[in-house]
């Protein structure tokens, strides 16, 4: 099956990684090669120099390890300056330049073995943890979140390891310590090519694992982006699985309107601070209301909100959940006492159920799903006439039908003269 080919978002997002990353690579070499210089240093500057010359072919150079170990260090110190330049400007680094970087700074090991090699001899050059140091820069290499570049660096580590191995050591002849032996040298070699390769597979596995995470985000966010500020979780993962970009459509859907009486006269005389102290209290339970009852907040309306049932995802039950999600507020409502408050909190709920038109509609930059046609205006007139008939929670005679027997305490309204309507309309009061 062929790869699907990545998104300009994902690659932005994964160049802007890499060189995250690869600034976090550079960091930890450079702070373990101070380290280990600042250590080494220590011992040819202490009276331990003295015992490690009684192993010495020659004269050992006090400063030996800032000779070999320095150029390198400086090098790491100098590329996290070049990567924090390059990365303040938005720039990626040329793929030729990682491939050079990488072959400097492999080179380390192999440059130590050299020099050791010269001081003491093949013998304990190559019994020493130096060729252990390759293992460092291929393990740190898969933070390139790359195949190649880990296994090219084991690459450079088994030839170098190799061309020192081979340019300096007496092959031939009856040798008894392993050491001395090309098999074995081989062998090591082979190991450092085979870790490099394995550091390219697990920075693979990385890269396929940081592609789904930002593929991921990015769905959630065109959720959000279509369906509002806040979509409840479990709508969240029900419309990952499904298309985000929802054609326009007509289906049977209830629509709630809700509304904060009085908002304005109270908000008046109240700092700003605390009138959406107030606000953000009041919708944090209604919004939990309608997320446990399939709905979700289609949009604010400033002291109140406009909220759907039956889409974008199929609810064959969407006007007896949108019921029971009013009859939850108004219930909180009694029980926290926020009627009586010195801030009193008294809504009207109208709800509505019938055909709507549902789709995105927007530019292609903004987005927004929403829900159009009679059904929407009706269930905004049946919240404002909350205030002429004393009510808390008002339903159209269509809502009254999908309820069937569980419509609970109720009374008739009778037929009502709407705006916007020649026939008048049969309304219910339910209580909360």
């Amino acid at each position: 099956m062929a790869t699907p080919a990545a998104s300009p978002d994902f690659e932005r997002a994964l160049a802007k990684e890499i060189m995250a990353s690869e600034r976090l690579r550079v960091q930890v070499l450079a702070g373990v090669l101070l380290i280990l210089l600042a250590v080494q240093q220590s011992l040819f500057l202490s009276p331990l120099h003295d015992v490690l010359q009684q192993f010495a072919l020659k004269p050992l150079p006090r400063w030996l390890p800032l000779a070999i170990i320095g150029p390198f260090a400086a090098y790491e110190v100098l590329v996290i300056f070049i990567l924090r330049y390059r990365a303040g400007r938005g720039l990626d680094m040329p793929t030729p330049v990682r491939f050079g970087n990488a072959v400097i700074e492999t080179s380390l090991p192999t440059a130590m073995l050299w020099w050791v090699n010269d001081y003491v001899g093949p013998a304990i050059a190559f019994s020493t943890w130096l060729s252990m140091l390759y293992f460092f820069y291929i393990v740190a290499s898969t933070l390139r979140l790359n195949f190649i570049l880990p296994a090219f660096t084991g690459a450079v580590a088994a030839a170098g390891y190799l061309g020192v191995a081979y340019a300096v050591l007496p092959f031939g002849g009856a040798l008894t310590d392993p050491v001395m032996l090309p098999a074995y040298h081989l062998l090591k070699a082979a190991v450092l090519l085979g870790a490099g390769i394995i550091a390219g597979f697990v920075a693979m596995r990385l890269r396929a694992k940081f592609r789904a995470a930002t593929e991921a985000a990015a769905a959630r966010e065109r959720v959000i982006n279509l369906f509002g500020q806040h979509v409840s979780p479990a709508v969240v993962e029900r419309l990952l699985a499904s298309p985000t970009e929802l054609p326009g459509e007509r289906r049977e859907i209830c629509v709630m309107f809700l509304d904060i009486r009085n908002f304005t006269a109270h908000a008046r005389n109240r700092q700003p601070e605390e009138v959406v102290a107030f606000l953000n209290g009041a919708f944090a339970f209604m919004i939990e209301s309608i997320d446990r009852h399939g709905g979700f907040i289609n949009k604010f309306l400033g002291d109140g909100f406009m909220a759907i049932f039956g889409a974008p995802l199929d609810d064959a039950a969407a006007a007896q959940h949108a019921v029971a999600a009013a009859r939850e507020v108004l219930a909180e409502i009694d029980r926290r006492g926020l009627a009586d408050s010195p801030w009193p909190l008294r809504i009207g709920i109208g709800l509505h159920a019938g055909p709507a038109v549902t789709g995105n509609v927007g530019s292609p930059r903004r987005k927004e799903f929403t829900a159009i046609g009679d059904t929407v205006n009706l269930a905004a007139r049946l919240e404002q006439l909350t205030k002429e008939h004393d009510a808390r929670l008002i339903v159209s005679d269509a809502v009254m039908a999908a309820l069937g027997g569980g419509a609970g305490s109720s009374a008739p309204l009778g037929a009502v003269t709407v705006r916007g309507y020649a026939e008048p309309v049969r309304i219910w009061r339910l209580d909360g």
